[in-house]
């Protein structure tokens, strides 16, 4: 017999909700970057907050919600010179992260950042190890690295330290 939660297979269901929260995880290991950052006057940046409404509360502080509109990239401030800077944040339990997984609407808003002058790119978590990939780089991937995905080994030029939080700035401007 074969055992279902909400019509997915236990294990896929499972394998979601690990997904999920390492994904979370990884979000707040950067933010205490940001914070960092911040509290040394490097930059401020911030967590853009995903758009939704409240469709119903409940009276245990829970409610249902509807997400409005497609997601921004994750992140986005300014460093002590002025230069502004946003980007995605994705993590994979696996040895390759595919390009793909940036969806159209982050893809449009990192390409118009990327124009305007800003730095833009994609942080990176591939099992233990941490990168901030330049846009740059990330869309063009396939001449990069011959390949419409990379793994840590095509990106260890773009590795940034795991120091109590993922420190995304190490390859752009010298912190310490």
């Amino acid at each position: 017999m074969k055992m279902e939660i909400n019509n997915l297979p236990i294990n896929r269901k499972y394998q979601s909700m690990v997904n999920n929260a390492q994904g979370h995880l990884f979000e707040q290991l950067i933010d205490i970057a940001c914070k960092e950052y911040s509290k040394k006057g490097i930059a401020k940046i911030e967590k853009i907050p995903e758009p939704f409404r409240v469709l119903e509360k409940n009276s245990y502080g829970r409610f249902k919600g509807q997400f409005t509109k497609h997601a921004q990239p994750d992140f986005c401030g300014t460093l002590k010179n002025g230069q502004a800077i946003v980007f995605e944040a994705k993590f994979t339990t696996t040895d390759r992260m595919n390009k793909n997984v940036l969806s159209d609407e982050q893809i449009k808003s990192l390409e118009e950042h990327s124009r305007l002058g800003a730095i833009t790119g994609v942080c990176v978590g591939i099992k233990d190890d941490y990168f901030f990939i330049p846009y740059a780089v990330w869309k063009d991937m396939k001449k990069h690295f011959g390949h419409s995905y990379i793994t840590a080994e095509d990106i260890r030029q773009y590795k940034v330290r795991f120091k109590c939080a993922i420190m995304f700035l190490d390859n752009i401007i010298k912190s310490e």
